[in-house]
């Protein structure tokens, strides 16, 4: 210690409990359902498909119930196009193709979908400037506690996947556990980023590493990478 400043690691700062089961809990008793999210490609929806789709967004967000969250992510990554003209089935054209687009840049697009249950309690308390877990009687809101609440949220997030799937316009794919923490490598194999840690490294390749992460007033940054972030309030 120097200075007077006090040494933190990030395992207390980090605010993930667990992944179990397809959900990550959070050390604040929050359950989160992940999706992957496959949209209709840019210009093939007609008005009147987004007036659909908008419908079938409101349809599936009433079914959840009170103090939930959902949190849309679009990634938008600029790469350059990697062709493939080894292949041998190439014809004239997609071989002519493939050379024309070689190392052309192009915005790489990937989303997400988290639902979140959270509490009225913990709504509550994230309003007052005292916050804290040493404030609460106890450490786990006791929403949290009541298996019968936890299976009724679950059986809504499945509403809510089975709305929008049906709609026909949108593909939602609920992530494993895999896909959200990683897997480990084998030995002389390396592991897949889960995308928890994609989300904390600001990077959709499989192997990521840990950037320094800069929190200011003004501007928050992860490595080199500048994040711009707008919040929308949505009332049922």
């Amino acid at each position: 210690m120097r200075n007077g400043l006090k040494a933190a690691t990030l395992e207390s700062k980090f605010p993930l409990l667990a992944v179990e089961h397809g959900c990550i809990v959070s050390k604040d008793a929050d359950v989160t359902v992940a999706f992957r999210v496959e949209l209709p490609e840019l210009f093939t929806v007609t008005s009147s498909e987004y007036k659909a789709i908008n419908s079938a967004w409101v349809k599936a967000i009433k079914v959840l119930p009170n103090y939930s969250i959902l949190h849309k992510q679009d990634w938008f990554i600029k790469e350059n196009y990697q062709s493939d003209i080894q292949k041998d089935d190439l014809s004239f054209l997609s071989r002519s193709f493939e050379r024309h687009f070689n190392e052309r840049p192009y915005l790489n697009h990937a989303c997400f979908l988290f639902v979140t249950k959270t509490t009225k309690e913990r709504m509550r308390m994230r309003m007052q400037s005292n916050f804290n877990t040493l404030c609460r009687g106890f450490i786990v809101p006791k929403e949290i506690r009541d298996k019968e609440a936890i299976v009724k949220y679950m059986e809504a997030v499945g509403q809510f996947e089975w709305i929008i799937n049906d709609s026909g316009f949108i593909r939602l794919i609920r992530l494993t556990d895999e896909e959200i923490i990683g897997t480990a490598g084998n030995v002389g194999t390396t592991g897949t980023a889960g995308v928890i840690e994609k989300y904390f490294s600001l990077s959709l390749e499989d192997t990521t590493i840990l950037r320094d992460i800069q929190l200011n007033p003004g501007e928050m940054r992860v490595g080199d990478n500048i994040l711009c972030l707008h919040t929308l309030p949505i009332k049922k």
